[in-house]
């Protein structure tokens, strides 16, 4: 029997796709499985049983992934679970932000008993009035699952719609609609954008992206989202260009000290993917993936260690090694392997910067014997014999 433990409440729509074969325990120490949302784990001491930590959701700030990848746990995340949940909030963005409805809704609060509103509306609503995002220029920074659909919804919308993504993969172009204008430079879409919505990962790279210097290149006026990672903006520099007018409005679905306090910012409390149904994906996805790894060895959408896939193992069995990117590794398992008689039937080997992952389907299940040696190799985290 496999063991589960959920970190935070996860949709029963994901748990109910674990068979008969797992059990959801209170005992975190016992579980080979992690399952969890927002909670932060940089503080957990992990137990030995433990061997995946599945998030139900994109973002993986809440995780210490190296120290992980230390211990042999593979950290899943799930892309494009909440693509559409999220998609949709930046849209509504996108309004809020064009035309001032929240100055409206305000309004009529604050008139509500006014028994002449009506007459008095009409005088008002001078005051918020806004722009039609139809024909303005919209720059998409980030094409993954949610990127592109915010780019290709804006083409329908009759936006105008430039999108940035070095590192873009195969699957996400085949998204992405043929009239995005594709450009290999951030400045284009600073300096060509009416409006800027980020979709990237808070890593080293893109952290501060939106600071002075790209603020400067920026039309006047312009408009930035961001629904991604508040670690994006330099707040400092954007507080300033708030404050003078040339960034016209900030919507961010991040609130902080300073987020809150900005002039001419909408903030949401990270409402992004606070749908039912966005939940319900996470966790499905997230179950999903735990089972294909306990089960079969297979790694997908993992962000700490590299993508494997060898199907349902048809072979006697299979073991799993996870282990330092170094030179020589391959032999070493062979060479034991073939040392104690093991024949391989398949292998894969993924590496991933430090990290590698080695699956071997073999003709019959290694002895004890053989699995210390393995588990002794220089560089080697860990051995599972899956199968």
């Amino acid at each position: 029997m496999r063991k589960i433990h959920c970190i935070n409440a996860i949709s029963k729509y994901g748990t109910d796709q674990f068979t008969e074969d797992y059990q959801l325990t209170d005992e975190v120490n016992e579980a080979e499985g992690i399952l969890v949302r927002s909670a932060s784990l940089h503080e957990m001491q992990f137990s030995n049983s433990l061997l995946a930590i599945a998030r139900a959701g994109a973002g993986v700030n809440n995780i210490p992934l190296d120290a992980c990848a230390q211990e042999g746990i593979v950290v899943f995340n799930t892309p494009g679970a909440n693509a559409n949940g999220v998609k949709e909030l930046v849209l509504a963005g996108l309004f809020l932000a064009s035309r001032d409805i929240v100055g409206g809704i305000e309004w009529c609060k604050e008139n509500k008993e006014d028994a002449n509103i009506a007459k008095s509306a009409e005088k008002a609503k001078k005051a918020f009035a806004g722009c039609e995002i139809k024909g303005k220029k919209l720059g998409v920074v980030g094409l993954g699952a949610i990127g592109a659909e915010v780019a290709n919804t804006a083409i329908a919308l009759g936006m105008e719609v430039y999108g940035y993504d070095p590192y873009i993969s195969v699957n996400a172009a085949w998204r992405l609609s043929r009239d995005v204008k594709h450009t290999t430079s951030l400045d284009t879409i600073c300096q060509e954008c009416d409006y800027i919505t980020l979709h990237v990962p808070a890593v080293d790279s893109t952290k501060g992206m939106i600071n002075k210097a790209a603020i400067e290149q920026m039309k006047d006026g312009v408009v930035i989202l961001n629904f991604a990672r508040d670690l994006l903006v330099n707040e400092d520099d954007l507080a300033e260009a708030l404050k003078s007018g040339k960034v016209k409005k900030y919507v961010t679905d991040f609130a902080n000290p300073k987020s809150v306090n900005m002039d001419n910012t909408i903030v949401i409390p990270h409402l992004g993917a606070s749908t039912e149904e966005s939940e319900d994906n996470c966790a499905k996805m997230a179950v999903q993936e735990i089972m294909d790894y306990l089960e079969n060895g297979n790694i997908r959408n993992s962000v700490n260690y590299p993508a494997c896939d060898m199907g349902v193992c048809q072979a006697e069995s299979r073991i799993a090694v996870l282990h330092m990117n170094i030179p020589n590794m391959i032999g070493q398992i062979t060479a034991i392997l073939a040392a104690q008689g093991v024949n391989i039937s398949d292998m894969t080997n993924k590496s991933r910067d430090k990290y590698a992952y080695t699956l071997l389907d073999l003709e019959h299940k290694p002895e004890e014997a053989t699995v210390k040696k393995l588990k002794a190799i220089d560089g080697v985290l860990r051995v599972r014999i899956v199968k």
